[in-house]
């Protein structure tokens, strides 16, 4: 086993993910040497801001775009040739179809949900946050899957480090085959140019109940948002929702009411200026993300700000 921390970095449409960075953070953080992975075709410049020891990058037309099955074999014959003590991949709908396969394949346990990290341990978050799990791992190599935003990603970006060019195994035959990327398409209104964001979660109880955050939008002069239950029940469309398998943004101002604070939310809203939370659950996990909060219901709440406003 060597000294060396494997971070796996992902990328989307020629930008990489702020989970690379904030993963070559921690690393840093934790010592030994630091290696970021970066696979791709003609991606090459993407390493440029890595702080790491240096970057091991695969080329291949199969991996110009994203493909669990081609991922999966490109990072474990390098886990297995180099054998890190420890690999980092985000918990990310990405990081997630490599991480359980990587696992097996090179027989190291997977520590997922993980929102802190030590030599020796990994802290996991479980039951939406309101639980945290200690493994114990002293002496033996793991991978764990990072929740976005669990850690700052200004200490992971630097000048750049030496790129090793690393010849890809072979990737034919390959079962599955990235055949198209489908966004959502355009609405009404874009939430990620709004400034001021309330975003609705579960504690609104209803469809007829969204007016009452409408209002509160309109008199910030913002947008109205949500979390994916909201969306998943047809309340609101596909362009209002924040998170992992919605859209991310960076608002002057996220105010979240009844929104517990999954991971998959966080990942979508952790770098606004000023998060507000708004719930009746003084340990939802949405409080350890917002700058300010209140535990109250928010149909007191909403309307007293309205009237105030």
């Amino acid at each position: 086993m060597s000294n060396s921390i494997f971070v796996i970095a992902e990328h989307l449409k020629g930008k990489i993910e702020d989970v690379t960075y904030e993963m070559l953070g921690k690393a840093r953080e934790l010592g030994g040497e630091v290696v970021a992975v970066l696979l791709g075709s003609g991606a090459k410049g993407l390493a440029g801001n890595f702080n790491a020891d240096k970057v091991l990058y695969v080329d291949s037309p199969a991996l110009a775009d994203f493909n669990p099955e081609a991922y999966g074999k490109v990072i474990a014959s390098l886990v297995k040739s180099h054998g890190p003590k420890m690999v980092l991949v985000g918990y990310t709908s990405q990081g997630v179809d490599i991480a359980a396969g990587l696992s097996v394949d090179c027989d190291m346990p997977l520590l997922a949900y993980a929102n802190a990290i030590s030599a020796g341990s990994v802290t996991s978050q479980l039951y939406g946050g309101k639980m945290n799990v200690e493994s114990k791992l002293e002496g033996e190599r793991f991978i764990a899957a990072v929740i976005p935003g669990a850690f700052p990603a200004e200490p992971g970006k630097g000048s750049g480090a030496p790129v090793e060019d690393v010849a890809a195994p072979d990737l034919s035959g390959l079962k599955v085959l990235f055949k198209r990327l489908i966004e959502p398409a355009g609405g009404d209104v874009d939430i990620t140019q709004a400034s001021v964001l309330v975003s609705v979660g579960r504690g609104i109880q209803s469809a007829d109940n969204l007016p009452i955050v409408q209002a509160l939008a309109d008199k910030l002069g913002g947008a109205l948002s949500s979390s994916r239950p909201i969306v998943d029940a047809k309340w609101l469309p596909k362009t209002r929702q924040v998170g992992k398998s919605g859209l991310k943004v960076k608002p002057k101002v996220y105010i979240a009411v009844g929104i517990s604070g999954a991971p998959e939310h966080i990942e979508g809203m952790k770098g606004a200026d000023c998060i507000i939370a708004i719930n009746t659950d003084p340990k939802a996990p949405i409080f350890s993300y917002a700058h300010y909060g209140v535990t109250a219901d928010l149909f007191d709440v909403v309307p007293a700000l309205v009237e105030k406003l």
